[in-house]
């Protein structure tokens, strides 16, 4: 089942436990479980009330015969072997007092089963399929009607969830958000680094939703820490986290840096322009790799050096690829490096590669305007700390966010995505580690001083010489212009 549909089974305690008591489910309440897996939820809930009426949806025909097995004897709970997305009959029911659920997470959607989401659930992303179990749940509740999910977090700050958190900010109160690792369910891997329990009231009173406080509870170290947190967790008000940028939930433990992501003036994208690069549509084909190279190449074969043009920079109509035998040029691929990366790759740039790269299906010869300028490569994925290098006017792939700001800016913009204040913004914006230029393009930019931007421009540049010549930099200058961010941002 977890192959197909993603079905992970709540089997903690403790987290159970903490579910149905955010549902606070009453004697006679109407209760839907629209994705009922092995009935764990249901056994909670029934527990000690043997009157609530249970509606149980199942797609997967083995889980069906077994809770139909399972609850032969409870005329309250009834099985429906059925996809709880498009079940029309929930469409004219008189709705829920509480809906419950586990869904499945980034289940796969074949082609036209997405087409048939996509009509059905318009301005949702239509991938994650635990999203569209909780739109559809939202409008399945009456009012005062409470649902209590347990979800990957994603949804509080993904760009491609907006339009869900703006149902969830404007149709419920949200009541509790709790956040914890993936890892309180041992042995399963999600593909998501943390999921969360969300508690919600559904409400028709839009000034009852405006003063609602959200409690967000954090820092769980296990399950058990569900069920004996302190009562004085942080508040958040929801007409504040529906005013934020996208409607995201910035949830961090300083208030100058979520008032500052949804306050600033100026962003990143208003100085500087953020895009991805190439993809060949065979990078085995395409991209080797540079002999004088160490670390894991395995599955990269080695470039001829032969075959290498080193001035590829003064042909007229280089977009259009080089007409004679050297045909390889520099490209930057992902990899965490500091201020300058070392060439590891380089790409086939002849006439009939790049002829390729425009007319490929699969191929993507994105932004070629920004190829070979100066600018800034920001890997989409990194690890705790972001990183910024400069392009050096080479090519850069579909793994790398080319930034390309106003030259006054070059300098300090490299210094600064290489900050801790850069990367406290962004993974407030976006926990995950991925940097896609949509987030980076929401980065607040506070307009230097000309007695700063000078200032960093020249500690920046003599690291960067530095570098070149030694392959090391002062940890002491990289200190200064930390610290020049953090008295700029105050934080």
């Amino acid at each position: 089942m977890e192959d197909i549909y993603r079905s992970f089974y709540t089997k903690s305690v403790p987290i159970v436990h903490y579910m149905v008591s955010r549902l606070k489910a009453q004697p006679e309440d109407r209760i839907l479980e629209p994705c009922a897996g092995d009935g764990v939820l249901i056994d909670a809930v029934i527990k000690n009330e043997v009157n609530q009426r249970v509606d149980a949806y199942e797609i997967d025909h083995r889980a069906y015969k077994i809770l139909t097995e399972k609850y032969k004897h409870h005329k309250n709970i009834q099985i429906v072997l059925s996809d709880a997305l498009f079940d029309g009959n929930l469409d004219f029911s008189p709705g829920y007092e509480r809906i419950i659920a586990n869904p499945p997470y980034g289940a796969w959607q074949d082609i036209q089963r997405r087409k048939l989401l996509k009509k059905m659930y318009k301005n949702l992303y239509v991938k994650e399929s635990y999203a569209l179990f909780l739109y559809r749940a939202v409008h399945l509740l009456k009012d005062k009607g409470i649902l209590v999910f347990i979800i990957p977090d994603t949804f509080l700050y993904l760009h491609s969830h907006r339009y869900l958190r703006y149902v969830l900010l404007q149709h419920t109160k949200i009541q509790e958000v709790a956040l914890f690792p993936s890892n309180f369910f041992p042995g399963i891997s999600f593909g998501y680094a943390n999921l969360c329990i969300l508690t919600a009231e559904k409400c028709h009173n839009l000034s009852e939703i405006e003063r609602n406080q959200i409690k967000v509870l954090t820092g769980l170290k296990k399950p058990e820490d569900l069920v004996s947190f302190p009562s004085d967790c942080p508040t958040y008000r929801q007409k504040d986290i529906f005013n934020s940028l996208d409607h995201a939930f910035f949830i961090s433990e300083k208030d100058e840096v979520n008032s500052l992501l949804n306050n600033s003036q100026i962003r990143i994208g208003d100085i500087a322009d953020c895009v991805t690069g190439i993809y060949t549509g065979n990078d085995r084909k395409y991209l080797k790799v540079l002999s004088h190279c160490t670390g894991n190449f395995k599955k990269a074969d080695t470039a001829d050096a032969g075959l290498i043009n080193d001035s590829y920079l003064s042909e007229k109509n280089i977009l259009s690829g080089l007409s004679n035998g050297r045909a390889f040029i520099p490209i930057i691929k992902g990899g965490n490096t500091k201020y300058i990366k070392p060439n590891q790759w380089v790409i086939d740039w002849s006439k009939t590669a790049v002829e390729h790269y425009k007319s490929d299906k699969k191929a993507r010869f994105q932004n070629s305007q920004y190829y070979f300028k100066e600018g800034i490569a920001v890997p989409m994925v990194s690890s705790k700390q972001m990183t910024a290098s400069l392009t050096e006017k080479r090519i850069f792939d579909q793994s790398i966010v080319g930034v390309f700001p106003e030259e006054k800016y070059l300098y300090y913009l490299l210094a600064f995505f290489n900050s801790p204040t850069c990367n406290q913004l962004i993974r407030t914006l976006n926990p995950s580690a991925n940097n896609s230029a949509n987030y980076i393009k929401k980065i607040p930019f506070i307009k230097p001083s000309d007695k700063m931007l000078a200032e960093t421009d020249t500690v920046i540049k003599k690291m960067i010489c530095s570098l070149r010549t030694d392959n090391s930099f002062s940890t002491e200058d990289e200190k200064k212009l930390h610290h020049l961010f953090r008295e700029l941002y105050k934080f």
